[in-house]
């Protein structure tokens, strides 16, 4: 029986195979060693690929419209002091103006300070 491999940390690809310690993508060509499997599976990244941390201050890059509501979170909103969680969302957070919200990090960029 074979042995299931994580997709590719770069497209997600689930059509990944082994050469000697590597794991390869036949998709975008990435290639990872193993031990970076476990490390990247931690983290959170922005739609820039920073990485998030909780406390973190963020911008939103695109309007969202929030579910439920006729309320609309426009592009450049800052959002302060996200919190990191598991699920669906990456991030728990409170908007200025809507309220407490689950929103996903590809909608984000960090702000840098």
């Amino acid at each position: 029986m074979s042995e299931i491999l994580p997709p590719c940390p770069e497209c997600s690809s689930v059509f990944t195979y082994q050469v000697d310690a590597l794991f390869n993508c036949p998709e975008c060509g990435h290639e990872w060693s193993p031990d970076a499997v476990s490390d990247a599976a931690d983290e959170v990244r922005d739609s820039v690929g920073n990485i998030l941390m909780d406390g973190d201050t963020v911008t939103v890059i695109k309007d969202l419209k929030v579910k439920g509501s006729s309320s609309v979170v426009k592009v450049g909103t800052k959002v302060r002091n996200i919190r990191l969680v598991g699920g669906d969302h990456d991030i728990d957070c409170r908007i200025p103006g809507v309220g407490q919200m689950g929103l996903k990090s590809q909608f984000l960029k960090k702000v840098l300070d």
